[in-house]
């Protein structure tokens, strides 16, 4: 009997295989891109622990074992770059994903349907535009003679225009702005999807109950949207190192560089500027540990919260 069964099993799975032969294979041409571009450039990883000269190649540089992170950590420029980089980056999960959350909760409260479809395509437009455009048009408008120092002095809010790129304190909060108004419309997709998926009798109820709209939000539409909140901000918070390059090297200058480099900042200048790739790959380990690691933290903490998780 068993190796009946194991037979009539076996006749199952193959007839499995065959109805799903083209997902199959696209499957496996996934999975052959992964390993090449995804996990056979780990070996460069290799370069971090020596002094690698591109003419001897990997096998031929020499080994320095840690000696390139001991420098990393040593060197008071990289501690100010993770310090601006992780900054920059807590900062912009925090406002995109609460921006996108009021915007994707405003957007369903409004009950023209052509009206909601207008603005959410409008939303859409800044994620298509490049970071060139973006911070050209930031540096045109927070200029000395742009449109935000014309308004603050004709609302006399101040008496002489700002040179707002000359001023440290402002470049966090700038870089923090323009990553909202490039992707909030973007990032409100998924949470609009997540509202949909609601029960609409959860509101009809409350409408009978007289709750008033704000209540309906309170009550049911981000309790129901809290899962997803939860699993993107987990997704998210690996990005926190990624705070950026595009935006901080267009952005920046020699007045405010010591709050605008970031560790890809300082991997251009120091690691393939000076033709150190040694340097620049032990700061992309860490970046990729440390990243893999608040994953893992945050993760746990969510699961000892009995929110939800990743794994």
């Amino acid at each position: 009997m068993a190796r009946v069964k194991a037979k009539q099993d076996r006749k199952i799975t193959w007839k499995e295989i065959k109805r799903q032969k083209s997902l199959l294979i696209v499957a496996f041409f996934v999975t052959v891109y992964g390993i090449i571009f995804y996990y056979l450039p780990l070996a460069g990883w290799l370069m971090a622990f020596q002094n690698f000269k591109p003419k001897s190649g990997l096998l031929g540089s020499k080994f320095v074992g840690l000696d390139k992170f001991k420098f990393l950590f040593e060197d008071a420029t990289f501690i100010r770059a993770i310090r601006n980089t992780f900054c920059m980056g807590a900062l912009n999960l925090l406002t995109t994903t609460v921006m996108a959350i009021l915007f994707a909760v405003l957007l369903n409260e409004i009950r023209s349907k052509i009206a909601k479809k207008t603005v959410q395509t409008i939303s859409y437009l800044p994620h298509f535009l490049s970071w060139i455009i973006v911070t050209g048009i930031l540096h045109d408008a927070l200029s000395s003679t742009g449109i935000i120092n014309d308004l603050l002095l004709r609302f006399g809010v101040i008496d002489q225009a700002i040179n707002f790129f000359a001023y440290p304190k402002f470049f966090w909060p700038i870089v923090a702005f323009a990553n909202c108004w490039k992707e909030t419309g973007w990032n409100a997709i998924i949470y609009l999807a997540a509202i949909t998926a609601i029960d609409p009798c959860l509101y009809e109820a409350a409408s009978i109950d007289g709750a008033s709209r704000l209540q309906k939000i309170r009550y049911i539409t981000l309790p129901g949207i809290k899962p997803t909140i939860m699993i993107l901000l987990l997704m998210n918070v690996g990005n926190v190192l990624n705070a950026g390059f595009e935006v901080q090297y267009l952005l920046g200058n020699g007045l405010v560089q010591k709050v605008s480099q970031t560790i890809d900042i300082y991997v251009l200048n120091w690691g393939i500027s000076q033709n150190d790739f040694s340097l620049g790959t032990a700061a992309g380990i860490f970046k990729s540990v440390v990243s893999i690691a608040l994953i893992v933290v945050c993760n746990q903490m969510a699961k000892r919260a009995g929110e939800e998780r990743l794994f």
